[in-house]
């Protein structure tokens, strides 16, 4: 891990831009991390539309996670932002808005070649920064995981034993090879969904809420398309992260 730049931004919040080799991603810390017991981590997965376009949303967000405690992270996904483009993701994104402009059922081809590709590529990059970020003196365990593509946050869960409770946006297609996945999740869960996202299959986000095998998990679901979680949801996922993780 190599850090490119570094502000401390108004609220003591301080910010430093990294690069994982050739991923680009971005640390914030709380201003007391320097001086006080290390920061448990949050892991910021944000959607595959580039940091730079969400980088408003996650600063929000590591705000509000700094003011808590928390350290958080987050990297750009592979295929997203200035990183080579995934010419199958591609594809299927276009075969997939093709589909849903003829208002014709998605397959599950369709969906497999978006989802799994990314999940595969992503899952390791996630793990390559946990190596990167656990040392760092002003960081500390227990790690969180907070994202949109679900399906990642469903491999990370199921795959890395530093992850101990997760926050999940029931806002992606959801490959049926998942479903297996999510029955062998065992850590807290906290899932928000928008009842009336017009880009997720709901009765999929509901199936796959049922497959996961965590003995704690929790569905928020609210009225309101894909934007549209109310600031009370995003408050109980933030009390979520501070009962497991502190």
């Amino acid at each position: 891990m190599q850090f490119t730049s570094e502000q401390r931004l108004d609220d003591a919040v301080l910010e430093r831009e990294f690069t994982l080799g050739e991923i680009p991603g971005i640390l914030w810390t709380p201003g007391s991390a320097s001086t006080s017991a290390p920061a448990p981590l949050i892991l910021l997965s944000p959607p595959p539309l580039g940091l730079r376009k969400m980088y408003p949303r996650l600063l929000a967000r590591a705000r509000h996670s700094a003011a808590d405690g928390f350290a958080t992270a987050t990297i750009e996904l592979p295929g997203s932002g200035d990183r080579p483009r995934l010419p199958a993701a591609e594809q299927a994104l276009a075969d997939l808005r093709r589909a849903m402009e003829a208002g014709e059922p998605v397959s599950d081809e369709i969906i497999d070649a978006l989802i799994l590709p990314l999940v595969d590529k992503a899952v390791p990059e996630w793990q390559a920064a946990l190596d990167a970020l656990l040392p760092l003196s002003e960081i500390g365990g227990p790690v969180g995981y907070s994202g949109g593509v679900i399906s990642i946050g469903t491999r990370l869960a199921v795959v890395e034993p530093r992850i101990s409770a997760a926050v999940l946006f029931a806002g992606s297609f959801v490959p049926r090879a998942m479903f297996e996945e999510a029955r062998q999740v065992a850590i807290p869960l906290h899932v928000l969904l928008q009842w009336d996202d017009e880009g997720n299959d709901r009765q999929a986000a509901l199936d796959l809420f049922d497959a996961f095998g965590s003995k704690e998990k929790t569905l928020h679901a609210n009225m309101g398309g894909h934007t549209g979680v109310p600031q009370f949801a995003g408050d109980a996922a933030a009390q979520f992260f501070t009962r497991h993780l502190k």
